[in-house]
């Protein structure tokens, strides 16, 4: 679910490798970055199909439930593989790894409430105007005004002329909410990676998500949660919606440069509106592929703005 976290590109990412040298920023050249470009896709297409999914167990496990299996898998997997280091951090490391959590908590929970009333595409489309809204901020340049309005124009087309009479006024609120835990966790998913080596603080946010969101997945869903087939289910949500994602990307970046990986992140909302309507049969209208298209206008837009100003030596992109 989601899209481009780089649209702060200055900033360094949670899931940075030591050694592992980008490509100069730019077009992608040679077969490699053609297969990043690759990874990336399949990264995207992976989260919103694992969006799709979650909602068709929403109905067994609700929401919560599905957030909390999600969360916890993800973080089991993330803990076992990465094997963080628990002693040596000072307060302010763990202020931020937690605060990081509780971003990545509310941004997954605030979605997943958004999923079970709207349709996936304008969800997504919704949520990235608080990446958007980030970059926007970021760049202070007048240009950006313009990518401003081009999302302002998809959020009016998108709310059937500006009162959302076609969308759950709720599951509006609830997406916009997302998008901006979405910044929160951009911000703090680079303080985490300053503060931590690898994937070590990404690790040990997940673990604090899931450990929040348990109780609510409790409250909600109760001993559903640990039916053979929605563990399954909600297993395979968390390899498709985290794992999977985040290993493809973290693979692409060792060569793709961050704008070329931002631009292609900003196609997540086509991902989500494809996803919704294989799986989900969520047709779009006519205003509503037009609002798709101008959020990811803008959000390409708001990217290459951004990475024209900075041009950094080798920064990466983080994505939730």
């Amino acid at each position: 679910m989601t899209t481009p976290s780089a649209a702060t590109p200055s900033t360094a990412p949670a899931t940075g490798q030591p050694g592992s040298a980008p490509a100069p920023d730019g077009a992608p050249r040679g077969r490699g970055a053609l297969g990043s470009v690759g990874l990336v896709l399949a990264g995207g297409i992976s989260v919103q199909f694992g969006g799709a999914l979650a909602v068709t167990l929403m109905p067994r496990a609700g929401a919560l439930g599905v957030v909390t299996l999600r969360l916890l898998v993800a973080a089991v997997v993330l803990m076992v593989l990465c094997r963080p280091r628990l002693r040596g951090h000072s307060r302010t490391d763990w202020s931020t790894v937690i605060v990081f959590g509780v971003a990545m908590a509310a941004m997954n929970g605030l979605f997943y409430q958004s999923v079970a009333r709207i349709p996936l595409g304008p969800a997504v489309t919704l949520e990235v105007l608080g990446p958007l809204a980030l970059s926007v901020l970021a760049s202070r340049r007048a240009v950006n005004l313009v990518w401003a309005a081009l999302a302002l124009a998809g959020v009016f087309l998108l709310g059937g002329g500006g009162g959302f009479s076609g969308l759950d006024p709720l599951g509006v609120a609830f997406a916009l909410g997302a998008g901006a835990m979405w910044a929160a966790y951009i911000v703090f998913s680079a303080r985490t990676g300053r503060r931590f080596p690898q994937a070590d603080g990404l690790a040990l946010a997940m673990a604090v998500a899931a450990v929040l969101f348990l109780p609510l997945g409790v409250i909600e869903s109760g001993t559903r949660l640990v039916e053979p087939t929605t563990l399954a289910l909600g297993a395979a949500v968390a390899l498709l919606s985290s794992v999977l994602p985040y290993t493809l990307e973290l693979l692409a970046l060792r060569r793709l440069p961050a704008s070329t990986f931002a631009i292609l992140m900003s196609l997540e909302p086509a991902l989500a509106a494809t996803a919704g309507f294989l799986i989900l049969d969520q047709a779009l209208s006519a205003a509503e592929a037009a609002a798709i298209a101008l959020v990811i206008a803008a959000s390409m837009g708001a990217v290459r703005t951004q990475v024209g100003r900075v041009r950094p030596k080798g920064p990466k992109a983080e994505r939730r």
